[in-house]
């Protein structure tokens, strides 16, 4: 990129758009560069911070430190305990925290950095296992840990090439692979992640399923020999979704307030007509266990404002409509 000290007087407008969108740019094939870095270290980690019976403590300085102190707040999230432990701090008084089962990541654009020299020192000595995040692999903190996970960008988006930018992004979403990584190696799901986040939006979208919210006393319903003018009925007092089901409650199909307009469009006399002609035979189902937000999805991609609820034997034993999983949180 250009540097600015070349350029005369201020950027106009629109050559900081396009100097913006290069940045995105940049940025964006830092990140894509580091997939072929996924290999024998990135594995080699993942396996050492499993089989640790200790946690994750993970240090930096500067904005290296600001970037760990995310990537530690997101192991934690995905199931891999993780502290922050500033390098400086740890030297007066904080390594009190390391313990010999831990795994230590350690970051640094440059891999030179004195105020990782002395910690990695005490985590030398105390056996505890090292991961590297450096922008230079052959560097001082690369040679001296066990693993090292390549970080490496070509030029920082700076126009200087001197802010962290590029290389904080990229140490970023390597510490995020990490994690997803572990994630998925510890078979940690979606429940697990609901009693780490059982606070806010997040947590009721994980927690809530459609038991919760739909309704089950007095669903409407009715037999397939049913007449539209008891569905009319129905249809106007119970928010224009009725079940069709047979002798057993097993469901047959769904009747909407669209139905009973289409019909009323091409026939005159319609009262006396079957529901069992006019339903739609093969609706969307969801279960009582299924996240509320799943449901609202089915919901979202086939245009329908409500959901038959039907236990494993296709047996109807409520309905949920999306106006309620709204209020409920699961959107």
């Amino acid at each position: 990129m250009e540097s600015v000290d070349a350029l005369e007087g201020a950027l106009s407008l629109g050559e900081t758009l396009a100097r913006a969108r290069q940045v995105i740019r940049m940025e964006a094939q830092a990140v894509a560069a580091l997939e072929d870095r996924i290999g024998d270290g990135f594995a080699g980690a993942v396996e050492a911070i499993l089989a640790a019976p200790g946690r994750v403590i993970v240090a930096g300085i500067g904005k290296s430190g600001i970037i760990g102190r995310k990537i530690a707040s997101t192991l934690t999230s995905t199931g891999t305990p993780a502290s922050f432990l500033h390098p400086v701090e740890a030297l007066h008084g904080d390594l009190g925290i390391v313990g010999n089962g831990d795994v230590a990541i350690l970051l640094s654009k440059s891999g030179q950095s004195e105020e990782l020299r002395g910690l990695m020192e005490y985590l030398g000595r105390m056996g505890v296992r090292t991961v590297a995040m450096t922008g230079r692999v052959d560097s001082a903190l690369a040679r001296h840990a066990e693993f090292v996970l390549d970080c490496s960008v070509a030029e920082e988006a700076c126009p200087h090439d001197l802010a962290p930018t590029s290389s904080t992004t990229a140490a970023l979403a390597m510490g995020d692979a990490l994690a997803v990584a572990l994630l998925l190696r510890r078979g940690f799901g979606r429940d697990d992640f609901a009693r780490f986040h059982p606070g806010g939006a997040l947590g009721r979208r994980l927690l809530l399923r459609v038991r919760d919210v739909m309704v089950s006393d007095d669903v409407p319903a009715l037999p397939p020999h049913a007449t539209m003018r008891q569905a009319v009925v129905l249809l106007a007092e119970r928010r224009g979704t009725v079940a069709v089901v047979d002798g057993d409650g097993v469901l047959l199909g769904v009747l909407t307030s669209g139905d009973l307009t289409r019909l009323m469009e091409r026939e005159e006399h319609f009262f006396t007509i079957a529901v069992s002609e006019v339903m739609t035979p093969t609706p969307r189902t969801t279960e009582p266990d299924q996240l509320a937000a799943a449901a609202v999805g089915v919901m979202e991609r086939h245009g329908v404002m409500a959901l038959p609820v039907v236990d494993g034997d296709g047996r109807l034993v409520g309905m949920v409509h999306l106006h309620d999983l709204m209020r409920a949180g699961a959107v």
